[in-house]
């Protein structure tokens, strides 16, 4: 069985794990050498620690009773993405809506603003141009298809 293999069961059990709470998506899993298997979850309203731990269980015990890796070991981490990483899911840039982000375009420019819209093809930000007096608000609109990344910028 190869790890892409692997992946896509772990997808498949995860997806159906967590159908039932509408509030819940998967937003990525990655598997590195020696079967360290991550699983990132994230919710509309947020994700709990409590939502992580019934995953992981859940999918712990899936892992074993199947023999996924067969014999060998593994590790198993679910956690919610940190603030730091970028934004992979269309669900995860909504429930971003009127946040400061950091866009990258897809040539290595980069864009701030107030996320304001979403849709299935695009975004909108809101961002500052000008100096001083002279300070006014600029609607950008980028599709996903020229956004390298997009993070969440924290303000304090």
């Amino acid at each position: 069985m190869t790890i892409s293999t692997e992946i896509v069961k772990i997808e498949e059990f995860v997806n159906a794990n967590i159908k039932q709470s509408e509030n819940l998506f998967l937003v990525d899993i990655t598997s590195a050498p020696g079967n360290k298997v991550t699983v990132l979850l994230d919710g509309d309203n947020g994700v709990t620690i409590d939502d992580c731990t019934a995953i992981n269980k859940a999918l712990y015990k899936f892992i074993e009773e199947t023999a996924l890796f067969g014999d060998a070991n593994f590790s198993l981490e679910v956690s919610s993405p940190g603030v730091d990483r970028p934004l992979k899911q269309v669900r995860q840039y909504k429930k971003n809506i009127g946040r400061k982000v950091a866009v990258v375009i897809n040539d290595g420019s980069e864009l701030e603003g107030v996320l304001t819209q979403v849709n299935d093809e695009n975004i909108i930000i809101e961002e500052k141009t000008g100096k001083g007096n002279k300070m006014s608000m600029k609607s950008t609109t980028i599709l996903f298809n020229q956004i390298k990344h997009t993070t969440v910028l924290i303000t304090f």
